[in-house]
């Protein structure tokens, strides 16, 4: 009996090493020093389909929202528009505005000064066809 329970252990372990990926640190190509992510991770989708992660970070003595494009959206769309920006609770509009249209796969706006109030990044990839927006939790 313990036998089969420890070759279910090591079953299950060896199924969730398969799937379970090491996390990559986003660098910040306009912060050299360093980035924290705050919060969760929005996922941006199509349908069912997932078209891009969004995040909100901190670093630099500013928020920075960040937008990257899945490899398995980009085999599909290799050209897209990506927008990213940070947004505070009493703005008429985002605060930090970053855009590229093109093929690039990520994007990070430019840093919000906003690191004394509550914020929240907001993204988009859109096309011909297609629209994947959202934002993150609010943050503060």
């Amino acid at each position: 009996m313990q036998k089969r329970i420890g070759a279910a252990v090591l079953a299950a372990a060896a199924i969730a090493m398969t799937f379970t990926g090491v996390a990559q640190a986003e660098t910040n190509p306009k912060c050299s020093s360093g980035v924290t992510q705050m919060g969760a991770t929005k996922y941006l989708k199509h349908g069912t389909e997932t078209v891009a992660s969004l995040k909100q970070f901190k670093g630099c003595n500013k928020n920075w929202a960040y937008v990257y494009v899945w490899d398995s959206w980009m085999a599909k769309h290799g050209t897209n528009h990506i927008r990213a920006g940070i947004w505070t609770r009493t703005s008429d509009g985002a605060v930090d505005y970053a855009g590229h249209d093109g093929s690039r796969q990520e994007l990070w706006s430019n840093g919000a000064n906003t690191l004394s109030v509550c914020t929240y990044a907001a993204g988009s990839v859109f096309g011909s066809g297609y629209n994947a927006s959202g934002s993150t939790a609010e943050r503060c």
